[in-house]
């Protein structure tokens, strides 16, 4: 049973981020990620049911264009096994229910928000909007932050930010403090302020791995909402668990 469920949240994952990748791809340019249907994008031509399907598609067709016969990016197909895996984690750690539905959702906002700031440096109010209101649906049904909580988290981890970019004259984007803001609906006060906390430790290793390997100077801009994604990722699988350690390490 485990192993069959674990196998459907895995294709529903790959499924999902399919339409994942299109958000990606078109939003920053101002598509519509409705019309028109997925085609090539050197030859024009729209694709068929075979070269739709996520991860198999790509394999068929050795990452090339049945009709042209242009390379796809292998981006794609990364972004699909990593929804899929990414699903199953968030089902191994919350099961069936609504905080697993919760999950999957940020998951798959977080995922878009990463990717196009990684390509653009770039965070879409569009895409905080939708996330924003999903999340406030969310919490409408089945609450489990609390308002209080929903409104301290928000302004706590918008403002910790929105200081750091005053402080430092600009290191900080404007999309990184809305992202922090809207976390506050999904995580509450003690998650948003952990999430932000762990992505500030991840973004301080990748950085030094980074400037060790000589991929980016000093001067070069690194986006950090992919940071903030991680830890907002990893606060809501694990937070409750990571403060009752700390808790218990700092009493003795």
């Amino acid at each position: 049973m485990f192993l069959c469920m674990n196998l459907f949240f895995f294709v529903a994952g790959v499924c999902i981020g399919s339409f994942l990748n299109v958000c990606i791809y078109r939003l920053p340019q101002n598509q519509s990620i409705l019309y028109p249907p997925s085609h090539c994008g050197v030859c024009r031509q729209r694709l068929q049911i075979l070269d739709l399907i996520p991860v198999f598609s790509y394999l068929f067709s050795r990452g090339h264009c049945r009709h042209c016969g242009a390379a796809y990016s292998s981006r794609y197909t990364i972004v699909e096994l990593l929804t899929g895996c990414l699903f199953i984690w968030c089902y191994t750690v919350f099961g069936i229910g609504f905080p697993l539905i919760k999950a999957l959702i940020l998951t798959s906002f977080l995922l878009v928000i990463t990717y196009i700031d990684y390509d653009h440096q770039l965070i879409l109010d569009k895409v905080l909007l939708f996330m924003a209101g999903a999340g406030a649906l969310i919490e409408c049904l089945t609450p489990s932050v609390g308002l209080l909580s929903m409104l301290v988290g928000s302004l706590a981890g918008g403002g910790l930010l929105l200081l750091i970019a005053i402080v430092s004259k600009g290191g900080m984007g404007g999309g990184d403090i809305k992202l922090a803001t809207v976390l506050g609906i999904y995580l509450g006060a003690k998650l948003t302020l952990l999430a932000l906390f762990l992505s500030f430790v991840i973004g301080g290793v990748v950085a030094v791995f980074i400037l060790l390997l000589k991929r980016k100077g000093r001067r070069d801009c690194i986006p950090f909402g992919p940071f903030i994604a991680a830890g907002a990722f990893l606060s809501l699988l694990y937070g409750q668990e990571l403060i009752r350690w700390y808790w218990n390490l700092c009493m003795g």
